[in-house]
Formats: C-alpha cells, structure tokens, sequence
C-alpha cells in the first residue's frame, strides 16, 4: 500500500535547499536598486559566421523589425553550414504545409554521439528494466536534455525573436559558461508555430500593426496552446512526438507574451493549486529552476519578474505545451514578458511597487521601453534554465528516471490519490453515519457540506497522498479498497463506436503513453473482454497522464475568503479525454495479464463486417459510429442513394444505402479503411425515412485573430470530410442565403449586434491596431512610420460586424426553410433573435446568480437526453458534455406548442463529471439544448460546447445530426413515407 511520499518530498526539500545555499554562496553581490549591472564578459565571435547584421541589417528586437519564418529557416541553415555545433532536423509539416525545423544545439563532441545520449534520455525517461546502479550510470554518461521554443502565440513576436538570438547565442560565443552549457546539455530549439510567425512577421513589416486578418494558427490561434493532450493539430503531433516519443527532455521552457502591467515578466514557481495526479517532484523542481532564473535576474539587475501569484497561472490543467510535460515527469516552464517591435511603456501599478514573495524588486514605471531589452531578459531566463541542467546534469537525468520509476512502482501496488471533494464525500457520510463528528476531524470546518456550494470544496485539507493518524477513522475510510486508483483501464473492442476509442487510444499513444491490444479474448475480474480490445496500464512511467484522460479531475474550491467570489482558474477545470470522447471503458483495481501485444504506432480500428446476401437490395449501418458520418460523405458524394430511417435493424437513425453496380465497392473501402459494418438486407425497408443528399452548409466567421470556434468547427468538418463555405456579416448582409445553403452554423459568436469586426489576439503589441503617427520613426522595410498598403481583398471583403441587417437575414433564412445550429453563447444568441419561449434559467429571485452563488469554469457535465429526437439520434440517454459557463434555458409552460422541443437537460443538481461546478445545485431541471420550429425552418439552440477545441468526440453527433436534419426535415415533422429507395 503507498499514499505518502514523504521520502520524495524529502530529496526535493533537500534538493531546494541545497541548491539555493549554493547559488547564494556563488553568486555575485545582488545589485542595487538604481544601479548598473556588472558588464557581461567579453565574447569571442568566430568570423565565418554570419551575424544577425550581417544578415538582415538588423540585431534581433531592434524597433520596428521582425524576422519571418522563411527568413530564420535560411538563417539557421546557414549557421547550421557554418557551425559544427547546430544541426537541423525536420520534425514534420505544419498545418499550412511548412517544414517545422528544430536546431539540435550542442558541442560537436556530443553532435558525433547524439543517438547514444537520445537512447538513454529515453531509457531513463521511460524508466524500464532499469536498476538504480544502472540508472545512475546512464545519468554520469548521458548529457542533459533542455527543449526551448518560441512563437506559438505568434501575435507575441518575442517569443519568437529571442528564440533566433538564442540560436545566434549559442553558437557564437565561447565564453566559459557557454562552452560548459554546450558540453553538459543537449538543447531542441524549436519554432512552434512557423504559419503564425510568417503570417505575423509579413503583415506587421507591410501593416505596421498586429491586426492580423485570420488565425494565426489556421485552425486553433491561441488554443494552438490547448491541444497538448489531443494532437488534433499537426503542430501538437509533431512537437509531442519529439518530446514524449523520441528526445524525452527533463527540462522544457515555453516563451509567452505579455507580462502582467507594471512588470517586466512572470516566471515560476506557478501559484496553487497543482494537480493531484503529478509526481510531487515535477512541480517541486519547478521551483528549483524558478528560484535559479530569479537568483540570475536579481544578480544581473533585471528587476520586475514576478512569480507566484503575480499571475494566474498554475500547474493544474493539462493540453498546454509546458503543462503536458508535468504529467510526463518533466520541468515545465513558462514565462509571459513584454515586448513589442513598437517601444511600449511600463506603467506605474501601485501593487506592484510593494515588493513580497510574489515579486522581489519592482521596477520603476518606464516611460519607453524596446524589444531588445525584452530580448535580453528572454536570454537571461535561458541561460538560468541552461545553467541549472549543466550544474546538476546527473542529478536531472536520474530525477526522470525515480520519477519514472515511482509511477510505475504506484501503478503496480495499491495506491491512492486523495483530492478535496472526494475526502469531503467520505466524511460527510461517516459523520452522517455517526461514525465520527466534525470536531475530530482536523479543518473539518471547511470541507462540511454547510460551508460547501453544491459540490463542495476541500477546504483545509485540500489534496494529496494522506494525513492524519494512519488508525483515524477517516484516513481508513479514504483508504479503502473501492477508492484505489486503477492498475489499468479495458477499452472493449465490441462498443458501438469503436473507431472513436481508436482515435482517443491514438491521442495516448502521441503523447507516449503505452497502449496494448488484446490478440485473443481474455477475461479480467470475471468479465469478458472479445479480441483488439485495447488495453492501458498504470504501471508506465507517463501514470501521471494515463490518469489525468482516464480518471475525473476534482478541482478544489479556490475561493480567497468565505462568502467570496471563486478564483478563476488558468483554463478548463475539468476535461476527461475518456468522458469528452463517450469512450466507454472498465476501472481494473487489481492487477492483471491477459493475451496483449503493445500498439507500437498508430493503432488501426479492425476493419468493418460486411454481411452479405443474394442480390441485397442495399445495406444497413449504424449511426452510432462518428465515422458512418464520413461514410455518408463519401457514399452521398459518389452518387450512392443513402436514407435515414427513423427506427431500423440497427437502432434508432439506422443509415440505409440502396445497392447499385458501385455500391459494393464503396461500402467495402468504408468498411476497410474506417471499420464500419455493413448489414445487407434483402429487401428495402419498409420502416419510415428520409432520403438525403449532402447538405450545404455555412459556417459564420469573423475577420481577425479571435473566433477560436469557428476554427475548431472548420477542422472538425474538415476531419469528418464535410464541405462547407465560410461566411462573414458581408456576405450574410447580401441576402439570398436560402438559395444558397440549407445550413448556418454559428459556434460561439455572431447572434448578436456588433460581433464579428476586426479584433486582434492575446498578447498583442499595445496599440497595434492604431494608424502609424506622423511622428513615429521611419520603420524597417515598411513597418510602423510609413503609409501602410491597402488590406488585400481576400481579407477586406471580410470586414464588418454582426448588424441588425445581418440579423435579418438570418432570420429570413430560416424561415424560408433553412436550418439554423447555434452553439455555445450563440444558443442564447438564437433564443433571443428568434424569441422563442425560452429563458435563463440561472436567476433567483428575478436577478442572474452572481459569481459567489454559482461558477463552472470549463468542465465535463452529464445531460440527459431524448434520444427518440432525430438530433440526438445515436447517443445514449445520458451524454457527457463539456461546459463552461454556457447557457442554461428554462422553458416556457407553451414551449411545447410553440414549437419548441427539449433535447438534453440536467436532471438533478449533481451534473459535474470532471472539474468544478460551484452552485451545481443552480442547474437541477436546465434544459441545454433545444430544437425550435420557425415558420418553415428549424433552429437547434446547442448550449453545451459540443465541438470545444475538437475534443468533445462523444457530442459530435448533435452535431452532424443537425447539419443533415437541414436536408432531412421532415424526420423533424412526421412527414416521412415508407420504402426509401423509391422516392
């Protein structure tokens, strides 16, 4: 049995100490406030190389000049020709089809054995058959391993800048400490978003501004930086698989713009709370590297840097770049700094004058401050985390192996995770009991239902592996056999939607989790298990990650003072991958062995079955499957006849398609290539249903860096090979939408007056949409200070915002007929524009809940569903959804002869799945979707975040329903006729 890790926690406090006593015995005297920083020491630069002069005329964060990505790809291969210390290597293609390129930085000597030292980087990550001795050795061989990046949000141009200088850095000077880093680590310089930062670069040098027309990811712009856990960029696949499959780095560092007002940066340690299921290590040695960046800042005059709560960012959500690496056993770092090719000030924040642990020495307001002084904080940051993997190099590659080590020591025993609510569900049942009272439970005053909002909070005791006395009652209880964490999980082969398990086991599998498949059947805990049932382990290095897809996340009450509004988080609270896909899977408590084989690439769905008959009239299949939506596509697109049937052999929404001369090969290569099933059937259906045809779809989107869901729903058709058009408020302005589309889907924005419009990204330079002045000084190769060209057409046409005349249209669309899925803040949009007979249903007393009565903040919930309803056609009766903080309708007593349908509500108070629902009580009896005839047309008002970031695979079927219910509505009416191959 394990709970407490306290010999880990031990070394880490050990580790924390040693290493500051050490930097504050080594360091320089601390320079005082007001005072210039020692010079930095002489370096030598070999003449052959080219300089940043020398090649752009221009030193990286000089005013008014950005590099491209073309222009540092030719750059870093000219180095890479001039330099014995940078090799390039391509890492894939991005989703715009660039070539990703990351530069291997370290001494030549190392450069002749780079595959030794990435084999034991991997040995000692992966932690297998393993002893300490040799693990120890491996460490004394091997070299350190120090991923740095720049550029993913490409609006925040440092990151990118000071990744090219950092290169030129490394490479060119000889100083001492420079040619240590170079024989202690191996450093992956990557630019992680090479479309954005050409986009970026090319319209600031041409624009002087940063109000980019479009994403500056194609799909995702600033959640490019949420996709760590589900790849569904190619960007993400490419940056996981060197990260968890091949290089395995103990140390990652991701650059971000902007810091807080009145600072120059934010650096570690992040503020609380960390999630339970990381090895305490990972989150401790954060520290350690946070307090040596801070020791190097303070020691060179760098003032302004503020850690801790100076931000709010923590270490609790997986999906970012530098938080997937905590659950892999890394050190995770991220910065936020200033800087903008335009000089900018640092304005006078009175709280940031006061200097405490959060920020130890403020900086004076600045009235101008350059990029290149930002540039050299960025260097400052990289050469502290450099300095750190050089000094304690053995220490840092044996760390990942005990890391490594311990999760698979957890995952082989009984182990338990302890977290705030579930701790609060036991002692309030053995207080409800009369098993103890609350007075014998240390800080039992917080975490009693009383003091909780609806699900309650941790209070005192928060998280963690125990406490207590190990005989109290509570600990006994919370320790449990039921409440073990799982030594794997079972993903059985015969679910309906098997293909969507494949596609969530593939995210694993990018992420370097291990996966096996079943060879044969097996049984496990009496339970039956039928063959290619996958199956995932907890006794892996990478526990961690395994538990944060599979398990719920329970997110403390992060409330700064009774009676106080909740501290919003840094992002969703709660995103089971597992719950998210509808993926269904056993919990296995004990451990277990069975006919499995590991899943060495992607793993592949078995292909479909094809029963056959003589002279079938057509075939059947299921809509459970996601993917019988792309083979809809694909059979509609060929010119096959496909219906809907209202009820069939299949299940409710069974697909028909009528048999031709070309209908057995285009089933076959659906069955094969997707693994469908196929059913034939001798005769036509007799049952009810609807011919279609491939619906027209529109998709509403905005000109700018800011509708994020309309990206996410233009890879997800993309994914499911659905054709569509993309409209923006001119477009919709001219009218004739019926003639053109049978669908518009609005996610997110657009359903009210003034949306749409320019807009720029997160971190975007101060004033960046401001015309140039006439004062401002000449700008390099027509950036800021000269007249800047006409917007090219293709973006200009996009210009505009949401009018009371686009509104118009919509509605007029409607209803003549057309089809209207509004989701997320749209569906309250679609509610209010149509007046349908719906309302918030979180008010009390007339008055909308404020934040201090009710506050999900991104999180899983459980709906129930009518699954008799056409849109809900192949879900169960209860679905998984994500939520944050959307909508909730309650009803009019005539909804129902008004037209308006329920389809999926919350049937109690205690919806929450995974995250934090304070005041979940609040959403007993809300409906979250609906569907509402309007005239001759139908809206679907979609509350819940159905297509969130392209992971809620479980929900995607409302979706495609609703987009084929456009060409099908009279499966919506009662209007249908039987024998669907003769209409």
């Amino acid at each position: 049995m394990s709970v407490r890790r306290t010999p880990v926690l031990l070394v880490v406090f050990l580790f924390v100490a040693a290493a500051v006593l050490e930097f504050a015995l080594s360091a320089q005297a601390p320079v005082p406030p007001g005072k210039a920083a020692p010079a930095a020491a002489p370096r030598t630069v070999t003449a052959r190389l080219t300089t940043p002069q020398a090649e752009w005329g221009h030193d990286l964060g000089d005013d008014r000049f950005l590099v491209n990505y073309q222009q540092l790809t030719a750059y870093w291969k000219k180095l890479a020709a001039e330099s014995p210390r940078l090799r390039l290597v391509d890492i894939g293609k991005t989703s715009e089809g660039r070539t990703m390129l990351m530069g291997i930085i370290t001494s030549p000597a190392n450069h002749q054995k780079l595959d030794r030292y990435k084999t034991i980087s991997s040995r000692l990550a992966n932690a297998e058959g393993l002893t300490d001795d040799a693990a120890r050795a491996l460490a004394r061989e091997g070299k350190a391993v120090v991923w740095i990046d720049g550029g993913l949000h490409a609006t925040e141009t440092l990151g990118a800048q000071q990744l090219v200088e950092h290169v030129w850095q490394m490479v060119s000077r000889t100083d001492d400490e420079t040619l240590r880093f170079l024989d202690d680590v191996i450093q992956l310089c990557v630019l992680v978003n090479p479309d954005g930062m050409d986009l970026v670069s090319d319209w600031y040098m041409k624009q002087g501004n940063m109000a980019i027309p479009v994403l500056y990811n194609k799909y995702a712009g600033h959640d490019d930086n949420r996709d760590f856990y589900m790849s569904a960029l190619a960007e993400s696949t490419n940056i996981n698989r060197v990260m968890y499959r091949e290089w395995y780095p103990q140390v990652m560092y991701n650059h971000h713009q902007t810091g807080p007002q009145g600072t120059v940066m934010f650096a570690p340690p992040f503020r609380d709370p960390f999630n339970y299921y990381q090895h305490p290590y990972a989150i401790a040695g954060i520290d350690v590297v946070g307090a040596m960046m801070m020791e190097r800042f303070l020691t060179e005059g760098k003032p302004g840097v503020t850690q801790r709560r100076g931000a709010p960012y923590s270490t609790w959500f997986n999906g970012g770049i530098r938080t997937t690496a905590h659950f892999h056993n890394m050190i995770g770092i991220l910065t936020e700094t200033i800087g903008s090719p335009d000089p900018i000030a640092i304005p006078f924040v009175p709280g940031r004058q006061l200097p405490d642990s959060n920020m130890w020495w403020p900086i004076k307001p600045q009235k101008e401050w350059h990029m290149r002084q930002s540039v050299e904080y960025s260097m400052t940051a990289n050469r502290a985390i450099l300095d750190y993997a050089s000094r304690y190099r053995e220490r840092v590659l044996y760390n990942i192996y005990r890391m490594g080590k311990d999760e698979i020591q957890w995952g082989s025993e009984d182990h338990w995770t302890f977290t705030p609510h579930e701790m609060a569900r036991v002692q309030d049942g053995l207080v409800a009991a009369g098993t103890i009272t609350a007075s014998e439970i240390p800080g039992a005053a917080s975490t009693m239902t009383a003091g909780r909002g609806g699900r309650g909070g941790g209070g005192g005791f928060g998280g963690g592996r125990g406490g207590g006395r190990g005989d109290h009652p509570l600990y006994t209880a919370l320790t449990s056999a039921d409440l073990r964490d799982p030594r794997g999980f079972i993903i059985p082969s015969d679910q309906p939607d098997f293909g969507t398990a494949t596609r969530f086991v593939n995210a694993l599998i990018k992420t370097g989790i291990v996966v096996e498949r079943a060879t044969s059947p097996f049984t496990v805990a009496g339970k039956s298990y039928p063959a290619n049932s996958y199956v995932v382990k907890t006794a892996q290095a990478f526990r961690p990650h395994v538990l944060d897809m599979f398990e719920p996340q329970d997110h403390p009450d992060d409330i700064p003072y009774p009676g106080g509004a909740p501290t919003p988080p840094y992002d969703s609270t709660g995103y089971t991958l597992a719950f998210q896909m509808g993926v269904r899977f056993d919990r296995i408590l004990e451990g277990f062995a069975g006919p499995f084989e590991r899943v060495k690439e992607a793993a592949r769905v078995p292909p479909g079955r094809i029963t056959t008959s003589t002279a079938p009239a057509g075939y059947f299949f299921s809509h459970q499957a996601n993917d019988s939506f792309i083979v809809l596509n694909r059979l509609l697109k060929a010119g096959e006849e496909v219906s809907w049937l209202e009820n069939g052999p299949l299940g409710r929404g069974t697909f028909y398609v009528a048999a031709k001369a070309s209908t057995r090969a285009n089933i076959e290569k659906g069955a094969s290539e997707l693994g469908v099933g196929f059913q034939a059937a001798a005769t036509a259906p007799a049952g009810q249903a609807a011919r279609l045809r491939a619906p027209r779809i529109a998709l509403f989107d905005t000109y700018g860096n800011n509708n994020m869901p309309s990206g996410w729903t233009r890879l997800v058709l993309e994914n499911f090979e659905f054709p569509y058009d993309r409209v923006f408020p001119p477009d919709i302005d001219r009218g004739g939408l019926r003639a053109k589309y049978d669908v518009i889907v609005f996610n997110g924005a657009g359903l009210q007056v003034g949306g749409g419009g320019r807009g720029g990204g997160r971190g975007a330079a101060p004033a960046g949409d401001a015309p140039a002045a006439a004062g401002d000084a000449p700008g390099a190769s027509g950036g800021r200070g000269v007249t800047p060209p006409a917007i090219p057409e293709e973006f200009a046409r996009r210009q505009g915002q949401v009018s009371a005349r686009t509104l118009e249209q919509v509605a007029a669309f409607v209803k003549e007929g057309g089809t209207l899925v509004a989701i997320g803040a749209a569906a309250m949009g679609a509610v209010q524009q149509f007046g349908l007979p719906a309302a918030n249903h979180l008010v009390e007393n007339g008055t909308g809940l404020s934040r201090e009565k009710y506050y999900v903040p991104g999180a899983v919930l459980r709906v129930t569903v009518d699954e008799t309803h056409p849109l809900a056609h192949g879900l169960d009766n209860e679905l998984d959804v994500f939520f944050d903080n959307d909508p909730v309708f309650k009803l009019a007593p005539d909804a129902a002869a008004k037209g308006v349908r329920r389809i999926a509500w919350f049937a109690d108070g205690k919806p929450l799945r995974s995250g934090w629902a304070w005041g979940q009580n609040y959403l007993a009896d809300g409906t979250g979707i609906i569907e509402a005839r309007v005239e001759k047309g139908s809206v679907f008002a979609i509350a819940p975040e159905i297509l969130f970031r392209s992971q809620p695979h479980g929900a995607y079927k409302l979706f495609f329903n609703g987009l084929y219910l456009s060409v099908a509505p009279e499966l919506l009416r009662g209007e249908l006729r039987g024998e669907p191959g003769n209409r």
